[in-house]
């Protein structure tokens, strides 16, 4: 997967919720879902600011001729309904549905146009900014997208890419995607250090544990020290190559 970050600059009076928040700096808006199909989107959105702002932004999402997510700048004639789930004197949360008509779009109907289905969307407002992000498949072709993009916005917005990357996922501290040690090798130290073999003063030899996990002893000894290697080339996440770490047998 890919991630796609660009932000929308849209012009004075072009975009009655950008509009509002220029006038409003302290508010902001952030997507909390947001869901495409060819005919209609729909989305949560979680507006912050002090009343007077919050006041002037539901009013706009309310009485705007258009939706918001709407990239045509006149009234398209689309049934977009907008409701309001919650209220507090610091936050509004908005639920809109927009049925389209042949003539609008928007950001994610283009993307579901140029990428297919299965997209993330998650956006920012603030100002005359309009940031979004996406989640994408790695095939996925961005050029075709942002010409379009480009075509739609012109006259009333401007827009700036931010970013495009590969999303790898974040191990957390003592997370392991895959088991540094093969099952022969853990086996080996598992008998090795219920046994006594990693006490000091040791409380087994390598005859003695060999004899206990019925396999020869150099074979219980090559699989200790090819264990040991990994354990150790895992911890101190060094470069050096494993053959290295532990001599052949």
């Amino acid at each position: 997967m890919r991630e796609l970050a660009f932000a929308l600059d849209y012009d004075a009076e072009s975009n009655l919720v950008a509009d509002t928040l220029a006038a409003h700096p302290e508010a902001a808006i952030r997507s909390l879902s947001c869901h495409v199909t060819p005919e209609s989107l729909w989305r949560v959105d979680h507006a912050t600011g002090s009343p007077e702002a919050l006041a002037a932004l539901e009013d706009a999402y309310l009485t705007a001729e258009y939706c918001s997510d709407c990239l045509v700048t006149e009234d398209c004639g689309a049934d977009c309904r907008t409701q309001v789930l919650d209220r507090t004197d610091d936050t509004l949360v908005l639920y809109t549905y927009w049925e389209r008509t042949p003539v609008c779009t928007s950001v994610p109907h283009l993307a579901l146009d140029c990428f297919g289905r299965g997209l993330l969307f998650e956006t920012r407002r603030e100002g005359r900014r309009y940031t979004w992000r996406i989640i994408l498949p790695n095939r996925a072709d961005i050029h075709d997208f942002f010409d379009a993009l480009r075509s739609e916005v012109r006259g009333c917005a401007g827009m700036e890419m931010l970013r495009l990357t590969e999303l790898t996922p974040r191990r957390t501290q003592g997370q392991r995607t895959a088991d540094p040690v093969p099952p022969a090798q853990r086996e080996a130290l598992r008998a090795a250090i219920e046994h006594g073999y990693y006490e000091t003063p040791r409380q087994i030899d390598l005859s003695e544990l060999a004899a206990i996990v019925d396999v020869p002893r150099s074979t219980l000894s090559y699989r200790l020290r090819r264990a040991e290697a990994r354990l150790v080339k895992r911890f101190i996440g060094g470069d050096q190559p494993l053959d290295s770490l532990s001599p052949a047998v």
